[in-house]
């Protein structure tokens, strides 16, 4: 049996099929580029040195390419918003695939929370004597304004966003080079620095260990490139726009993320790179460019802004799944006339708000915890996909569909998420060896069996107040008859 062919302008549920594929490319790239290639990509020079900042980048950029891969061929073959959850509901089982879903939700909901108090601190470089509070405000109804609309306002607004970031780096690493090469002049050189910085001290000036410490981190900071597969099911022919999004956000990062670097670690001496200050402005101010200051203080709000954009958006998507699902109440999966989910929208602002608050009245505690529950989210997500990958591939083949009837096949299987859960497992192992990571298990594991117990528990409950004929017994249907058939908002198969 073929693939299914979905309705060309309308998703399960009532959401509308608008973003096309520069949408798509620009939101995965806008997810990824923000404060922490902009601000902290000087602690990973300054740990690792110039040449293991790069390996640890390229090694980041590695995963990210396999965990795409699998997630092109899955979002191709089953575009879904919300596609994560679903994915593990069918090829792993409904209780993990709500955990994940809370975990993302959860994510992306404390870093919503933080770019907004971000964002308002920014404003204060330019408006010293005014609360940062209400520049966090005015955002917060932008942000909303823009995702309760229409999901093409997020599209366009995400993907301008996203473009003033892309400038910025490419002007970045433009400039960078004609300075390294001598080109431009420089403060506190007299020549071409050239690759002077990488071998002054030797190749690793730290040794190899920091490149491992600070792969966390740099893992971390390719987070978001995955929202492609939340906004699979709300693009034009994805058969085509998610491939082409893939290979194309992957190439980018890898060139925007490695080029800064490298130009980075060129012209600012490794043990002076930190977080004191953005090694963006560093550079700028190095050749004398006027007003460094304030132009990367209004790229890094429009990536604050960005991000906060995007948070909104997955929230939202990640709500409205599991009410379709029947996982939580399914007045949250109603839509509006322009196919937006509207309920899920202001309850995932709500949840941010909240978010917001703990960190003002109770940061040492519930905020913290909040923290570090949500820090290995992404790790989480990424992991399910490669293993919904190969447990997908294996259900296709025996129910006795061809490799050659999928649309998108990932090249390099099963080699791909085998290597790609093998480097999930590695960074988790990381976080149990670094003594300042080690505490986020022990709010991660008891969370992760609370969401599991609570689910089960729910399906249980009403399952026995409805005897047994209700949406959370077939939540229990963790796999369908045939992977090939279209999803439906009652847990049936077509």
């Amino acid at each position: 049996m073929a693939q299914s062919q979905e309705k060309p302008d309308v998703e399960q549920g009532g959401l509308e099929r608008k973003m096309e594929t520069r949408h798509l490319t620009m939101i995965s790239l806008g997810g990824v580029i923000g404060t922490g290639l902009f601000l902290s990509s000087g602690y990973t020079i300054h740990q690792a040195g110039p040449l293991g900042a790069i390996i640890a980048y390229a090694i980041g950029s590695l995963l990210v390419y396999f965990i795409m891969l699998s997630l092109g061929e899955l979002s191709v073959a089953m575009p879904y918003a919300g596609s994560f959850h679903l994915y593990a509901k069918r090829f792993i089982g409904p209780g993990t695939a709500f955990t994940i879903a809370v975990l993302y939700w959860l994510n992306w909901a404390v870093a919503l929370a933080s770019e907004f108090t971000a964002a308002g601190l920014l404003m204060q470089r330019w408006f010293p004597h005014s609360p940062a509070w209400v520049w966090s405000a005015a955002f917060i109804v932008v942000v909303f304004l823009l995702n309760i609309l229409s999901v093409r306002l997020y599209g366009e607004s995400e993907f301008w966003f996203a473009s003033i970031k892309v400038f910025a780096i490419i002007a970045f690493i433009i400039i960078g080079l004609l300075a390294m090469f001598g080109a431009i002049p420089i403060a506190g050189y007299d020549h071409a620095p050239m690759f002077e910085n990488f071998y002054s001290d030797g190749w690793l000036p730290n040794g190899v260990l920091p490149i491992f410490s600070t792969l966390l981190t740099v893992v971390f900071a390719f987070s978001g490139t995955e929202v492609v597969g939340v906004a699979a099911g709300e693009t034009k022919d994805p058969s085509k726009a998610i491939p082409k999004a893939v290979h194309t956000t992957v190439l980018r990062l890898a060139i925007f993320f490695i080029g800064s670097i490298a130009v980075m670690a060129a012209l600012i001496p490794w043990h002076k790179s930190g977080v004191d200050a953005s090694p963006f402005v560093l550079v700028f101010q190095s050749i004398g460019m006027p007003f460094a200051g304030d132009i990367m203080n209004f790229v890094v709000l429009t990536a604050v802004l960005s991000a906060a954009n995007s948070g909104l958006y997955v929230c939202s998507r990640m709500v409205w799944s599991l009410a379709q699902e029947g996982m939580i109440p399914r007045v949250l999966a109603k839509t509006n006339f322009h196919g937006v989910p509207v309920c899920a929208v202001m309850f995932s602002m709500a949840g941010s708000l909240l978010a917001l608050l703990s960190s003002v009245v109770a940061a040492s505690t519930v905020y913290l915890a909040l923290v570090a529950v949500s820090g290995l989210a992404t790790l989480v997500v990424w992991a399910s996909v490669s293993v919904c990958h190969l447990r997908f591939r294996h259900q296709w083949v025996a129910q006795g569909h061809s490799i050659d009837e999928l649309k998108y096949r990932a090249p390099g299987y099963p080699f791909v998420p085998i290597v790609a859960i093998v480097m999930c497992v590695g960074a988790l192992v990381l976080v149990i060896c670094d003594p300042s990571q080690r505490s986020t298990l022990l709010y991660m594991i008891p969370f992760v069996a609370l969401c599991y117990t609570g689910y089960y528990a729910s399906v249980a409950w009403r399952a026995k107040r409805h005897g047994g004929q209700d949406d959370a017994q077939n939540a229990l249907q963790s796999v369908p008859q045939d992977v090939s058939q279209p999803h439906r908002e009652d847990g049936q198969e077509d």
